[in-house]
């Protein structure tokens, strides 16, 4: 999508006509114009200067966004395209409206002075003015004609636009002033024939005098002037959070070169560049520390404010703070691949989006000024039929003209889509559209994938049980000894659980790894042994107490590793990948919310009930392929919107056919391209916030929207006289329309103050009904009439990290569809859509290093 810069809109039916007008082009796909920011977004195959030329005849100016150099290795600069982002989003109206608001008032107060101070209220006036009718009224017409100059912008883009066949609220507010200031003008002119003629007449001059409306041809533009300022202030506000994240873009680098450190601008880091950070100084890119620790402030891309420890091997991020210690890193991603540039362009893409909602304002804002300038007129006609008078009925007809205002309309849903976007963005949740965030809210099922989603994603120690008569610090320093040489997961967990390593006095000899059954050793001339129950109970006794210990730990979906020395049991540590810490309460606050929340899993039945009972989610697919996850979210759809959050690969094609797609922002690359929500910081709660904060906002459109409809629907018929007994003066109704826009910009600015993640207010929808029988046989209705499974008894798994291993063995066989492997069953259950041999099978698992005892 190429962006815009689109100047002269002045309201909703400038933006509807803007769009309606490249819309016409050949070869555009979508465009989408946002008054809040005056940008265009337009997609498809057309030219720039086609684009630019129909927002032109339209009556309006264009010229594209960004512009920014080419590299050496023809990438844009994103530095650059920041640069011209930043400058799309300075505030220039706002300083030239505030000039013009104080010139307008000062003379708007000496005519008001003229008007009502002295007819009204008696105040003073040179002696010359007294009684003077002519006098004082050419004073009111040129005072008038200064301000509606000052303000001559109105008059230039209504006319303009009117001209074009556009009309737009700038075309109401000059007619309303043109029409006031052309009657006052006739009265005058009658006035100047009455004193000529010789005959003058007080009282007549008197009823004269009463009919001229200057005051009003300057006070309308005038007070437009006042909501126009106070809208671009409060508009501006609505862009504060994407300027200020803009604002921590890093401007410099020192790079570290041939032992010297230089000071370099950042567009010239290069990815492979080593970059030294000091304390209190901004990362410049994405890297990986090579050299010294450090804490960084994170804040800027998760809004968590505590500082994260880093060390070397572990990545940082550009634009967030070293809050202490010196470090060296080497680039891993510069420009626009830093995860900083990745979450500027979201934000500033969904700005530029149009929620769906916001479809029905622009349809009505399209037709809404012609309507305005046809029921003027017909009010005008009926009360000349009604015989009210000319001067009644033009006054009738000039309120109509300004008091109804199609820019709150046009801004009811934008303004709410900025402020939500950038709350979302300061709590490290990024809608990637406005109908994203829109569309959030309204899920009603979550479907999560297990593993790095609700689980951590790599296996940690959670259970130590030392045998009777034997200490934790002893089972642990052996484990240590046992698995520091072994490249398994499940030995790297143990490893890294131990925060003070062992320094034996005897080492550990003639080291083995014995494949499918755990390790051998030696120390001190005795023989150690660690590996699974069935093979620990080769080496040495197991009570009854620990055989029940084992099978608990197993449902838990824990994996039990054994440890013994010289035939005696030592103990057992239990090793599981773990549920996050905030997983069990995001599936509550999901529940309480109303939405029903589902686990989908590759992995094999037991281990996936055990980890969805930890976490609190009651309806468990287990078993499933990618495609078969994206199989289930299909079905699922059927029941109503459905939210995947998933953070790997093989997510893509699910999150890709939810109604929303949420990765989580520590996941690949390709499953956050693919997902429509990004979460920066990894935890699942941000999934329950980014739904509240979703609804808290279409709760925001939907206000701003009664208000924008109801304002003109109460108003409009109050100004054309319809409402016995009050009669409202064209002032009036132009003070009215200056505030209503103000009015839904501060509404939205609400949202500022609202929290994300406090879920005391959260309201429950209707669940939907599911049919779990059918869900749950989702994969093997799709498949049973044209394949055929195959059972292997499967010895040696310990772990699913050996289940993943036996699984991408079997299906990289050709003619293997899917293969499910379950450590605790020793079986892996694999489903052909060709004949293959068994041999073939048991050769893929023995490669592997397990051992085939049958298949089936």
């Amino acid at each position: 999508m190429r962006h815009y810069i689109v100047t002269g809109m002045t309201c909703a039916a400038c933006q509807a006509r803007v769009e309606k007008a490249v819309g016409r082009l050949p070869g555009i796909k979508d465009v989408s114009v946002s008054l809040l920011t005056n940008t265009m977004g337009v997609e498809g195959d057309v030219s720039e200067a086609d684009v630019i030329k129909a927002v032109e005849d339209a009556g309006y100016g264009a010229r594209p966004k960004i512009t920014a150099d080419i590299r050496e290795n023809d990438r844009p600069d994103a530095f650059a395209n920041l640069a011209a982002e930043e400058e799309a989003l300075k505030d220039y109206e706002t300083p030239k409206l505030i000039k013009r608001l104080i010139w307008s008032v000062g003379f708007l107060l000496i005519l008001m002075y003229l008007t009502m101070g002295h007819n009204m209220l008696g105040l003073y006036v040179p002696a010359f003015l007294v009684h003077n009718h002519l006098g004082l009224t050419l004073s009111q017409m040129l005072l008038a004609i200064i301000v509606m100059y000052i303000n001559r912008a109105f008059f230039i883009s209504g006319f303009r636009t009117l001209f074009h066949g556009s009309p737009n609220m700038d075309t109401l507010v000059a007619l309303g002033s043109s029409v006031s200031f052309g009657w006052s003008l006739y009265v005058f002119y009658k006035m100047t024939v009455m004193i000529t003629g010789g005959t003058p007449n007080t009282d007549l001059m008197e009823i004269y005098h009463s009919q001229l409306y200057f005051e009003s041809a300057a006070m309308i533009p005038a007070l437009i002037t006042v909501g126009k300022t106070l809208e671009s202030v409060s508009k501006g506000k609505t862009t504060d959070a994407l300027k200020n994240l803009m604002k921590m873009a890093p401007k410099t680098a020192t790079i570290e070169r041939d032992g010297k450190e230089f000071l370099v601008d950042i567009k010239e880091v290069r990815a492979g560049d080593v970059f030294v950070v000091k304390p209190g100084e901004s990362i410049p890119v994405d890297g990986t520390i090579v050299e010294g620790d450090t804490a960084v402030d994170e804040s800027a891309l998760t809004g968590e404010s505590i500082p994260v420890d880093k060390s070397v091997g572990d990545s940082v991020s550009a634009a967030t703070i070293n809050h202490s210690g010196f470090f060296k890193a080497k680039a891993t991603r510069v420009g626009e691949d830093t995860a900083f540039s990745r979450i500027i362009q979201m934000v500033s893409d969904a700005a530029a989006t149009k929620a769906p909602i916001a479809r029905i304002a622009d349809k009505v804002s399209g037709v809404f000024v012609p309507a305005v300038i046809a029921v003027a007129a017909a009010v005008f006609v009926i009360w000349m039929i009604k015989d009210a008078g000319i001067v009644y009925a033009l006054e009738r007809a000039i309120s109509v003209l300004v008091i109804s205002c199609p820019c709150a309309l046009g801004l009811a849903t934008p303004v709410a889509i900025i402020v939500g976007n950038g709350m979302g963005a300061k709590n490290g949740i990024l809608f990637k559209t406005g109908e994203a965030l829109e569309s959030t809210g309204k899920v009603q099922i979550v479907a999560l994938d297990k593993t790095g989603t609700i689980t951590e994603g790599k296996p940690e120690v959670t259970d130590i049980i030392p045998a009777d008569g034997v200490t934790q610090e002893e089972l642990v320093s052996t484990a240590y000894l046992m698995e520091v040489r072994s490249e398994h997961p499940l030995a790297k967990a143990v490893v890294n659980s131990v925060d003070d390593p062992p320094c034996p006095l005897h080492p550990v000899t003639n080291w083995k790894a014995l494949p499918g059954n755990g390790i051998s050793a030696e120390q001190n001339s005795q023989v150690l042994y660690a590996g699974s129950g069935k093979f620990i109970r080769t080496v040495c006794s197991m009570d009854p107490v620990t055989k029940q210990r084992e099978k608990s730990l197993s449902k838990e979906g824990k994996t039990p590793l054994f440890f013994a020395r010289e035939g005696k049991l030592l103990g057992i540590i239990a090793v599981a990948d773990v549920i996050k810490e905030d997983s069990a309460r995001a599936v509550k606050e999901l529940k309480n919310m109303g939405i029903e929340v589902v686990m989908l899993t590759g992995d094999n039945a037991g281990t996936a009930q055990a980890i969805g009972k930890q976490a609190g989610v009651d309806n468990v697919i287990a078993g499933i392929l990618p495609e078969g996850k994206e199989s289930v979210i299909r079905d699922l759809q059927k029941y109503g919107k459905v939210a995947m959050v998933g953070d790997g690969i093989n997510d893509s094609p699910a999150l890709t056919r939810a109604d929303i797609g949420i990765a989580i922002g520590a996941g690949t690359d390709i499953a956050v391209d693919a997902a429509d929500v990004v979460l920066i910081n990894s935890k699942l709660t941000d999934v329950s916030a980014a739904v509240r904060l979703s609804r808290k906002t279409l709760k925001n459109i939907y206000e701003n929207l009664f208000w924008a409809f109801a304002y003109n629907i109460i108003l409009i018929p109050m100004a054309a006289g319809l409402y016995h007994g009050i009669r409202m003066n064209p002032m009036w109704g132009a003070a009215a329309m200056s505030l209503s826009s103000f009015t839904v910009c501060m509404n939205a600015l609400r949202l500022n103050l609202f929290k994300v993640h406090d879920a005391t207010h959260d309201h429950k929808v209707r669940r939907p009904a599911l049919a779990w029988d059918e869900i749950n046989n989702i994969n093997n209705t799709e498949t049973e009439e044209s394949t055929m499974t195959k059972t292997l008894k499967v010895e040696g798994m310990m772990c699913e990290h050996c289940e993943a291993r036996v699984k991408k063995a079997l299906e990289a066989v050709a003619g293997v569809e899917s293969a499910v492997a379950d450590h605790n069953a020793n079986t892996a259950v694999v489903t052909l859509s060709a004949d293959v041999a068994d041999d073939v099978l048991k050769k893929a698992v023995e490669d592997q290093d397990y051992k085939v005892l049958g298949i089936e």
